[in-house]
């Protein structure tokens, strides 16, 4: 027989609390009532059709198919049906708003931060010897090792070693700036003589450089980051203050064991 705890509203804001997760609570309620602010300020309308798909929407991104489905998380998630309108509403308001406020800068944008967007498709193999390094990249030069080879003898995770070190495809902003230097001055395909950094030596063959288009995922993504870096400045510009009712039951008493936690460290 499992075992019954209750947990109430005020063991819920406490553990908040001393998890310190306050200031990221506080956050994100001042950032969706700027959004609700700015869209009333800037006359964002939402008809029910939309207001449907948007629910749609948030169903089909939680895997929410049948009725069930969906009563199942609303319980885990302890929401009610107006909850799970108001979540879809809220983004719904975050992308017309975020449409209304940057539709005509992401064009622009793109073309001006165009090499941030350039991607590479890489495999990598990070080693701790320099000197065994460089003895590597000269025998991938001379064809008498494969870079798979390499890949299956020295990465030590399984799911990378099986995968030949594939790193997927990254953009610039991905790496470190001195191995993304390195990457996109390559000629495809092409494998980089070891780069020295902090966690070792380097060897990566660059398979693909591909060059951004400003398509509707890129178009998308770039507005997403401008409504979301536009959002962090009005935050900044908020003195955000959170009246809690302090719970006498929470109150820890001095102990005279207590650290002096006001003191200097030594």
């Amino acid at each position: 027989m499992s075992k019954f705890i209750s947990v109430s509203s005020e063991d819920i804001l406490y553990h908040v609390k001393i998890s310190c997760q306050i200031p990221n609570v506080l956050e994100a309620i001042a950032t969706r009532k700027i959004i609700a602010d700015t869209a009333i300020k800037e006359d964002i309308t939402i008809t029910t059709e939309e207001l449907q798909q948007a629910a749609d929407s948030l169903r089909l991104a939680n895997k929410l198919i049948k009725a069930e489905d969906t009563w199942a998380w609303l319980n885990k998630h302890y929401l009610s049906l107006d909850n799970f309108e108001e979540i879809a509403h809220t983004n719904l308001v975050s992308a017309k708003l975020a449409e209304h406020l940057f539709a005509d800068k992401v064009e622009p944008f793109f073309y001006a931060h165009q090499l941030d967007y350039t991607a590479a498709v890489t495999y990598e193999v990070i080693l701790d010897d320099e000197d065994l390094a460089l003895e590597i990249f000269y025998a991938l030069q001379e064809g008498e090792i494969s870079f798979h080879q390499i890949a299956r003898q020295y990465i030590q995770t399984p799911e990378i070693r099986r995968a030949g070190g594939y790193q997927g495809m990254r953009q610039r902003s991905d790496f470190r700036p001195e191995i993304a230097a390195a990457i996109f001055a390559a000629n495809p395909p092409q494998i980089l003589k070891p780069i020295i950094t902090s966690q070792g030596a380097h060897i990566i063959m660059v398979e693909e450089i591909i060059k951004p288009q400003l398509n509707e995922q890129m178009r998308v993504k770039i507005m997403g980051d401008l409504f979301t870096n536009w959002l962090k400045q009005q935050v900044k510009t908020l003195e955000i203050k959170a009246n809690l009712e302090e719970d006498k039951n929470y109150q820890s008493s001095p102990q005279k064991s207590s650290p002096q936690i006001f003191s200097e460290a030594s």
